[in-house]
């Protein structure tokens, strides 16, 4: 049995150091599954990279890359995984030929992150990992940015990556496989469902609410929109419904910890994630995380993790203005 389109799909994954290996097998092992479903070899992949041999990803797993040559071998699809080396310029041309071919690009978490940023004002609606759209929208303004899952426009297609790549590459590739063989698919992964791209991606703890009941899910919300101001706690179990013994006991249950102590590593969380993240200045990072002054946040860091505030930025390389292409 054949898709609607029974041409076939050639993908190349254009691989970096420091490449996510877990975007990268989302690929490959949904493209491979798909072939064993459909018993053809309908879907094929080529590994390239500006660095052409062995590549490591940030995991330390090695691949073998070809070299990608300028105005060489397209393939029908181009997809490009985050990681923690991306170097835009090593495959800005590539995108560009790709969309003067009329051929789809798909760049993934930081690879989407890094587009957006050269793109400056993107024209048509983008999208990356929440926690790099977070990052952005504190850098400039991305006023057609989102936190969906994925967004396309003018040929090219941000998306989150991490977890969700499987289910991108499936909607992907739907044009080339039968309603059945679709649904076989999923069985194989095991994908309970299949998520639409414009899905709203879970940025919050409180968002994967089937790991807590429903109790501990609305005072985790709670204290996620209200980082900047804290609530207090007789405030917090207030709008909650619960008495503050009965909130405590829940969360020693879940957690083995009182809510308060909760609440300040969320806000902690947040605030290193800025520190490591952006240049804001670390007075507006305590301000923005519900410390008020420059002490009181480097304690918390301090304790949380052993080192202050100063220190993380320092040991950290950040690069807000990307090199033009060549």
């Amino acid at each position: 049995m054949r898709g609607p389109d029974d041409k076939g799909l050639a993908v190349e994954i254009f691989v970096q150091r420091g490449f996510d290996a877990g975007e990268l097998t989302g690929v490959t092992e949904t493209l491979r599954l798909a072939n064993e479903v459909t018993g053809d070899a309908r879907f094929t992949t080529r590994i390239v990279s500006d660095m052409p041999g062995f590549v490591k990803s940030g995991a330390h797993v090695l691949v073998r890359a070809e070299p990608a040559i300028e105005d060489h071998v397209y393939a029908d699809m181009m997809i490009v995984p985050g990681g923690t080396h991306v170097a835009r310029q090593g495959w800005a041309r590539r995108v560009r030929a790709m969309q003067r071919h009329k051929r789809p690009v798909v760049l993934l978490s930081q690879a989407a992150t890094a587009y957006i940023r050269a793109a400056d004002r993107p024209g048509g609606p983008v999208t990356t990992h929440w926690r790099d759209a977070a990052l952005l929208r504190e850098e400039g303004y991305y006023p057609t940015l989102s936190t969906r899952l994925a967004e396309s426009s003018s040929g090219i297609t941000t998306a989150a990556g991490g977890a969700a790549t499987a289910e991108l590459v499936i909607g992907l590739i739907e044009g080339h496989l039968a309603p059945v063989e679709l649904a076989e698919l999923g069985n194989r992964m095991l994908l309970s469902t299949i998520r639409r791209s414009d899905a709203e991606q879970p940025r919050d703890i409180a968002d994967n609410a089937g790991l807590f009941d429903m109790r501990v899910t609305q005072a985790i919300k709670m204290m996620e929109a209200h980082l900047e101001e804290p609530l207090s706690m007789s405030e917090l179990t207030r709008r909650v419904g619960l008495s503050t013994r009965h909130l405590e006991r829940v969360f020693r249950e879940v957690f083995d910890d009182t809510p308060a102590r909760f609440y300040k590593r969320l806000r902690v969380r947040r605030a290193r994630s800025m520190i490591e993240d952006t240049l804001i200045p670390l007075v507006d990072v305590a301000v923005a995380t519900g410390f008020h002054s420059h002490n009181a946040l480097a304690r918390a860091v301090r304790d949380e993790y052993g080192a202050t505030p100063s220190k993380m930025r320092a040991r950290k390389t950040i690069r807000l203005i990307r090199p033009t292409d060549q």
